[in-house]
């Protein structure tokens, strides 16, 4: 394929995957990369104020908050993501986003470097992920969103987050206490 060819099908606009629609995303930072979840999952953000480490946890798993009496554990989205996790800063915030396994529903936080705002993703915007070259796997990937000089990555909450790793995780940490 010459580049003229290749130049013009990158521009050509990507047929959209049937299951995204028109919807709010929160949009963040990890590892100075830019993401967002659909605001739909998300029930709150907090200041990071630290977190109980559970020992023999996965290396993702930073340790779990009491968040008005319930386990919450908390998952460092660099660590998940296989990036170079800072430490976290002044701006660090947990997303408490719920997700839904069966009938059960679970919710875990989220680490991230800051919250940047709640954008409106038109369909229409979201592209399919590459299958190569990016730094997230495919799997977690919804769909990217050009933002002018940088991409807005769109994850799929369920399958970036293990239930069953989270849901030991909870338990181990009700059983040390």
């Amino acid at each position: 394929m010459d580049s003229a060819h290749a130049l013009q099908t990158l521009a050509e606009p990507a047929r959209q995957p049937s299951h995204v629609h028109d919807h709010q995303c929160l949009s963040f930072v990890s590892g100075g990369t830019h993401f967002g979840v659909d605001i739909a999952a998300v029930k709150e953000i907090l200041q990071y104020a630290g977190v109980t480490e559970v020992p023999m946890t996965p290396p993702c798993i930073r340790g779990v908050i009491n968040l008005r009496g319930l386990v919450v554990p908390v998952v460092d989205l660099a660590i998940r993501l296989e990036r170079q996790p800072a430490p976290p800063g002044r701006r660090a915030c947990v997303i408490i986003v719920e997700l839904s396994d069966g009938a059960e529903r679970h919710d875990i936080g989220v680490l991230v470097d800051g919250v940047s705002e709640v954008v409106d993703v038109a369909a229409s915007e979201v592209m399919p992920a590459p299958n190569f070259g990016t730094a997230v796997r495919a799997d977690f990937i919804r769909g990217m969103v050009n933002r002018g000089d940088s991409f807005l990555i769109l994850l799929d909450i369920a399958s970036t987050f293990d239930f069953q790793e989270l849901a030991g995780v909870r338990q181990a940490a009700l059983e040390h206490h």
